[in-house]
């Protein structure tokens, strides 16, 4: 078998994993995300634990859950036994990984950890282990074999831990009513908190530093206005000083190709009316979509009024590596 189709072979043993995993998936699991929940919304918090390549798991999981509202901490089993076992609370929830559920590091401390009020919910593949007997919810990652060509190598059963570690993650997520505003809170840093965080008047041109005239003013004053202030369209308001329309550089081509006398024409007259708006409330990221969704350049920023208070350009966006 070559690297290919070792690589294939692999794949599909994993897969076949993931889907076992899915039709196990049940009341228990629906247990362990309400205590999970219960937990949290009660300010515990989540201890996992796994040796081996089931403590990398553990580490992945308990940063996803932290990440996503749920705090949780990594306890190394190796040192519960020596005094970090005091970071575990009443009214916590243990997440013990162990394939075999036979760990002698997990199960030497299980006496400790169900002598205190502590929920402990277990990920094996083997629902007789002392592991699973002794756990409050047992979660099965039970696999039909290793991906490993010699059935050795934790592959699969590590591939199935860590998914359902995900599936626990985002059904807490779902229970919380976690939001994008709430993620962006614990990831303030880089493009992703930058998308998440800041809002349309974050990123849009202030009102004065972009084209903008009446209904009165004409073509003419549009196409001055917009080399003046380098940008391709001009917002224009009524005498309410509302939003009345836009008219952009395109539609002075369009316009001139049938009338080479355009110039003198009301904005009024010619403007696209009701063009698409995003409000000064809405986030950076809906921006994002608006764009994307009307395949637009340029994007009316409004107060509450419908005064327009600024304008986004597509390029704007770029630069602010947002896009």
């Amino acid at each position: 078998m070559n690297s290919l189709q070792r690589a294939r072979a692999v794949l599909d043993i994993e897969v076949e994993a993931l889907l076992d995993l899915k039709k196990r998936l049940g009341g228990e699991f629906s247990q362990a995300v309400q205590l999970i929940t219960e937990a949290v919304q009660r300010r515990h918090k989540i201890i996992v634990i796994g040796v081996g390549k089931s403590g990398h798991v553990g580490d992945k999981i308990a940063a996803t859950l932290t990440s996503t509202g749920a705090p949780a901490v990594v306890l190394n089993a190796l040192n519960a036994m020596h005094g970090d076992l005091g970071v575990v609370a009443a009214g916590d929830v243990v997440i013990a990984l162990s394939y075999s559920g036979e760990t002698e590091e997990l199960t030497r401390i299980l006496p400790s950890i169900k002598r205190e009020k502590i929920t402990l919910i277990a990920m094996s593949g083997n629902a007789k282990s002392t592991l699973a007997t002794n756990a409050d919810v047992h979660l099965s990652v039970s696999i039909r074999r290793e991906a490993c060509p010699l059935n050795l190598a934790p592959t699969s059963s590590t591939t199935a831990m860590l998914a359902l570690g995900d599936c626990l993650a985002m059904a807490v997520l779902d229970a919380q009513g976690f939001k994008k505003e709430d993620f962006a809170r614990f990831h303030p840093g880089g493009s992703l908190g930058r998308n998440l965080l800041l809002k349309a008047t974050d990123v849009m041109r202030p009102l004065a530093t972009v084209a903008a005239l009446t209904v009165s003013d004409t073509v003419a004053d549009a196409l001055a206005e917009m080399n003046a202030k380098r940008c391709g369209a001009t917002i224009v308001s009524d005498r309410r000083r509302k939003l009345a329309g836009i008219y952009t550089h395109g539609d002075f081509v369009r316009g001139y190709q049938n009338n080479s006398d355009i110039g003198g024409a009301r904005l009024g007259d010619v403007m696209t009316r009701r063009p698409v708006t995003v409000s000064d409330r809405k986030l950076a990221v809906e921006v994002l979509r608006i764009f994307e969704e009307h395949r637009i350049k340029d994007l009316i920023v409004v107060s509450q009024q419908n005064q327009p208070i600024g304008l986004i350009d597509v390029q704007d966006l770029t630069k602010l590596k947002l896009l």
